[in-house]
């Protein structure tokens, strides 16, 4: 019974139209959306690199660990009682980061460095890649949280099994993963939910940046059998779901594909 969540876990995705290089007023936007839309949840869930939207142009955007944007985001999760998680770009030392925050209403944080660097729009060139995969923990649930181009490389991704449990119950990408390529999206969340024997959340941002991408939301909640529990269309749009613990337990316990996984170290 260790292995698996005792009790669920309330769950509220957002996704909206970001604003382009707009730190400040992506503040506002989002601070604004999780103030009325948390709800009590355990855990929000915002897009990547939401406080700026997905720049090359780092040095004029990034912000540092003990930025206006960190405080803020560590302020709002202590007065909304939520965990809320997200990317922005960050300059620690001598690098830019495209790094997720897990923000505790208690004060404390995890930090994950987006691994796989999309190299089509470049990132590989302004961004350093992380090294290594975070499982945070929040009301018993371990949860695996990814970001955007993470979702194309099943082996980061994979939801090994020790022989005592799980690495993790819900694994998440945060996104600004545009139109063109939404099928994807779509279908890799499915898969990823499908694989891993667990709930899978992508929350997307939605309308158009910059460099004059658009985007189509699509942020979902994923059952593990791959089925949304709850799923966005292409406008600003918030919804809070439940993840169960129980049908969770039940399903790994009759379908345990895991008994028949192969095993492998990952070389970073």
């Amino acid at each position: 019974a260790m292995t698996n969540p005792s009790k669920d876990l309330k769950v509220t995705l957002i996704q909206a139209d970001t604003r382009w290089h707009d730190p400040a007023g992506n503040r506002q936007l989002y601070g604004d959306l999780v103030r009325r839309h948390a709800n009590g949840a355990d855990l929000v869930v915002l897009p990547e690199t939401f406080t700026s939207g997905f720049t090359n142009e780092t040095v004029g955007n990034a912000e540092t660990m003990a930025g206006e944007s960190v405080k803020w985001f560590g302020a709002l999760a202590k007065e909304t009682g939520s965990t809320l998680t997200g990317s922005m770009v960050i300059r620690d030392g001598e690098k830019f980061w495209n790094r997720l925050f897990w923000m505790r209403p208690d004060g404390t944080h995890a930090t994950y460095d987006k691994r796989h660097l999309f190299r089509m729009a470049n990132e590989h060139e302004r961004y350093a890649s992380g090294a290594t995969r975070e499982i945070v923990e929040i009301n018993g649930w371990r949860v695996c949280p990814l970001v955007c181009y993470d979702l194309r490389f099943p082996v980061w991704s994979r939801n090994r099994h020790d022989g005592t449990r799980f690495d993790y119950d819900a694994i998440l990408y945060v996104a600004n993963w545009p139109s063109p390529r939404h099928y994807a999206w779509q279908t890799l969340l499915r898969a990823r939910a499908m694989e891993n024997l667990a709930y899978c959340l992508g929350v997307n941002r939605v309308g158009t940046d910059g460099n004059n991408l658009s985007y189509l939301g699509g942020s979902v909640a994923l059952d593990y059998l791959g089925q949304p529990i709850v799923e966005c269309g292409a406008q600003p749009q918030a919804v809070t779901t439940t993840l169960l613990a129980e049908p969770l337990k039940a399903f790994r316990a009759r379908f345990p594909t895991n008994l028949d996984a192969d095993s492998f170290e990952l070389k970073v």
